[in-house]
């Protein structure tokens, strides 16, 4: 009985471990064609934001919901 309940344990232990994933190499941004990547000069403001590049203005940090950090000047 203890080698089955051994055995059913080892069994859920190997059910819900995870595979773990590397991220994929290379830049985490990634410029349109014909544009130049800029580097971020400060942090991100919070969650949820990401380094995009606007048409007109240029690279700034996005938010879904907010907008653009810091606005257009």
């Amino acid at each position: 009985m203890k080698t089955l309940t051994l055995i059913s344990a080892a069994a859920l232990a190997f059910a819900v471990s995870g595979c773990v994933v590397a991220p994929p190499a290379g830049p985490a941004y990634a410029a349109p064609p014909g544009v130049v990547y800029v580097q971020p000069t400060y942090a991100s403001p919070g969650v949820g934001y990401v380094w995009a590049y606007h048409p007109h203005y240029g690279w700034g940090w996005h938010h879904p919901q907010y907008g653009w950090h810091r606005g257009w000047r």
